[in-house]
């Protein structure tokens, strides 16, 4: 059926309701059955409705806006920030919202002046630090919000993100089952764990956890996002640490210059040392060589986010932790240790 003819009558007709029914149903106003209600969106769907927006935002009292608050602070990879927009962004359509995008450092003032507006409906928050100053605020709100990251206490919080101790931890697994025995973490920069972010947090306690349970030689080296600090640092290492087979990368700007570095100091990838990366799948399948990774999924974590926000909007109940697991994908820079 052709979407700007369908009207909410011929909404009520196919789900054999009340039009008053399918408006309750968009509005939230008035409790609907479950069954009533899954069965009011499935002709939504079907006949591909779409309520004018300015009349529904004013039925239901809601703006039918997100908020993504995204500070983008010193050292953050902001392209990879980026992916994590795109998906909030895509998905949020899917459910025919917009996305206000706030990426101003703000904190506690910029997350009440959003909420005591009428401008979001509910709010995804990002880069999230263990101990994060915007959380007991986030707790009282009347909006919904979900973080993209773990505070160290999530409690009454909805929380979701790629295992980044796992991640950590099964890079070392893998450098660890072809023989390395001294490893280094290339990690963020060094305001990142200044600032106890959540995921470069958990990064460095699960490749540290991993290099203890295997018994390894190993350490985290935080480096600033530069070339220059990348080539310093790989130089550093060699002189310092002879023995040094198995590099983990976890700061997506300098992955190329490490291998790069590593060469311009006499090793090859992987037959002296091997590499591994937590980054974007498609970083690690255009380097030279092909770096194994455990992939950073932002499509399916910014998708999985406003599917959390949505379901709180609607009053349903949703998982508080959704933690998604590594996955390893083997590729050209890592080998068996050199004898």
């Amino acid at each position: 059926m052709n979407r700007s003819v369908v009207k909410i009558t011929d909404v009520a007709r196919h789900a054999g309701v009340s039009p008053s029914t399918v408006s309750y149903v968009l509005s939230g106003k008035r409790t609907i059955s479950e069954e009533t209600r899954r069965r009011v969106r499935a002709s939504i769907r079907e006949l591909g409705y779409r309520p004018h927006a300015g009349a529904r935002a004013l039925a239901s009292s809601r703006s039918n806006v997100l908020a993504l608050m995204i500070p983008l602070r010193s050292g953050i990879a902001v392209p990879v920030v980026m992916q994590f927009a795109m998906s909030v962004v895509t998905a949020a359509r899917r459910h025919d919202h917009d996305v206000l995008l706030l990426t101003q450092e703000e904190g506690e003032d910029g997350l009440r002046r959003v909420a005591d507006s009428a401008l979001v409906d509910a709010l995804i928050v990002m880069d999230v630090q263990m101990e994060d100053p915007r959380l007991p605020l986030l707790r009282t709100l009347d909006r919904p919000s979900v973080l993209i990251g773990f505070p160290a206490d999530a409690g009454d919080l909805t929380c979701i993100d790629l295992d980044f101790h796992a991640a950590g931890a099964v890079c070392v697994e893998h450098l660890a089952g072809l023989g390395h025995r001294e490893v280094a973490l290339i990690g963020s920069p060094p305001e990142v764990y200044a600032r106890r972010t959540g995921f470069a947090q958990r990064v460095a306690d699960g490749f540290g956890a991993a290099v203890r349970e295997h018994g390894l030689t190993g350490g985290v080296h935080p480096c600033e996002a530069t070339p220059e600090a990348a080539r310093a640092l790989v130089a550093r290492l060699l002189a310092e640490r002879p023995g040094l087979t198995g590099i983990l990368v976890h700061n997506e700007p300098v992955v190329d210059t490490v291998v790069r570095a590593l060469r311009a100091n006499g090793r090859a990838v992987p037959h002296d040392v091997s590499v591994v990366a937590i980054c974007p799948d498609e970083m690690a399948e255009h380097a030279e060589p092909a770096l194994s990774c455990v992939a950073i999924p932002a499509q399916e974590v910014g998708g999985r986010a406003v599917e959390l926000l949505m379901g709180k909007i609607e009053g349903e109940a949703v998982p508080a932790a959704t933690l998604l697991p590594p996955t390893l994908t083997p590729r050209a820079s890592s080998a068996p240790a050199p004898r």
